[in-house]
């Protein structure tokens, strides 16, 4: 039995509100690294348009099969929540793409929920979550991610720490090296000098 049309076009907008989650992400990346972004920038501009479109269609459709009563009330109330879930999350797509990329804590919880009940599919926010995000808030997410760069750069500093002594302690024994060598080659100046003194002292005149 083929699926609902309006429910596969609930998962195509749910996958395309993914796509433009992971390419705000890029953008930001290459932002901090120095990257133009300009490309990408235009991509989501139309993603995100796209996205208010899909929602505006399914919002329309759902509206018109309730109307025919094609619907129970119950699954025509189900489906708005799904459609308030998308408004919530295409505005905080649009607040992420013009760089305020705060994200309220209730809005998280209700979209990794949302459309797992009664049969509906499985919202695709949920997909690849980690088991170490899993159930963690924005902010502790974040808090994590801060941690772990705070790990890195300690070990890096660390790790010049090492390489600096290691070249300290080189420095000082090639120094030592060109101080003995120096010594040895006036000492074999010195022992010759006095080779020819002798000499010259037992030559017969």
């Amino acid at each position: 039995m083929s699926q609902d049309p309006w429910l596969q076009n609930y998962d195509a907008t749910c996958r395309l509100a993914q796509e433009i989650a992971e390419n705000i992400h890029e953008r930001n990346r290459q932002q901090r690294t120095g990257g133009n972004p300009a490309k990408i920038n235009m991509t989501l501009r139309a993603s995100l348009q796209k996205l208010k479109q899909n929602i505006a269609q399914l919002k329309e459709d759902l509206l018109r099969a309730s109307s025919s009563r094609r619907l129970m009330q119950s699954e025509a109330d189900r489906r708005q929540n799904l459609i308030d879930d998308l408004l919530t999350r295409e505005t905080q797509l649009n607040a992420s793409f013009k760089g305020d990329i705060t994200e309220p804590e209730p809005s998280r919880s209700k979209l990794m929920a949302g459309g797992a009940s009664g049969g509906m599919s499985t919202n695709p926010w949920l997909v690849n979550e980690s088991e170490e995000t899993r159930g963690l808030t924005f902010g502790e997410i974040k808090q994590q991610q801060q941690q772990i760069i705070e790990e890195i750069i300690d070990d890096l500093a660390h790790l010049v720490d090492k390489t600096d002594d290691r070249i300290r302690n080189e420095t000082r024994r090639v120094k030592l090296v060109e101080t003995k060598s120096a010594s040895c080659g006036m000492l074999v100046v010195i022992v010759l000098l006095l080779i020819a003194i002798v000499v010259v002292a037992v030559w017969p005149v």
